[in-house]
């Protein structure tokens, strides 16, 4: 059985990709939190690497932006690719399913679409992302995934 639900924060605005046969995709990053804090006290996050297709993805680019709280249901997978300098290189990601809007925020930009045109490229998120993503307790108190 292969199947993941999440729940976290959108750490920058999805942008739609327009691929082979008229095909929308977007990826994203996810913040979650741990369900505990570490040796210092803090809590600590996970970014995870989300792929929607088609309708979902249309509706998530559209509607939700950096920092809205959405539950992911899917599964993960894991693939690869050579890059030009023929390194390989491995990326494990989950494949949305089903994803559920529990408090979207503002894109900050309004264009939905990439620039870049074939090619995918994912997503990066620098550590220091990690502090502005830490929900505050009132919010994970409930929160329906399904």
């Amino acid at each position: 059985m292969n199947q993941v639900a999440l729940v976290g924060r959108i750490t920058k605005d999805p942008i739609l990709r327009r691929v082979s046969e008229g095909r929308v995709q977007s990826s994203f990053v996810l913040a979650v939190n741990r369900n505990f804090k570490n040796q210092k006290g803090e809590v600590e996050t996970d970014f995870v690497l989300c792929t929607l297709w088609g309708k979902a993805a249309e509706n998530t680019a559209k509607h939700c932006g950096k920092g809205s709280l959405i539950g992911v249901g899917g599964r993960i997978q894991s693939r690869s690719y050579e890059r030009e300098d023929k390194s390989r290189v491995y990326v494990t990601e989950v494949i949305a399913e089903d994803i559920r809007f529990i408090l979207t925020k503002k894109r900050t930009n309004d264009n939905l679409y990439s620039e870049q045109v074939g090619r995918m490229t994912l997503p990066t998120e620098e550590k220091s992302d990690a502090e502005h993503f830490n929900l505050p307790s009132r919010e994970t108190e409930g929160l329906p995934i399904f």
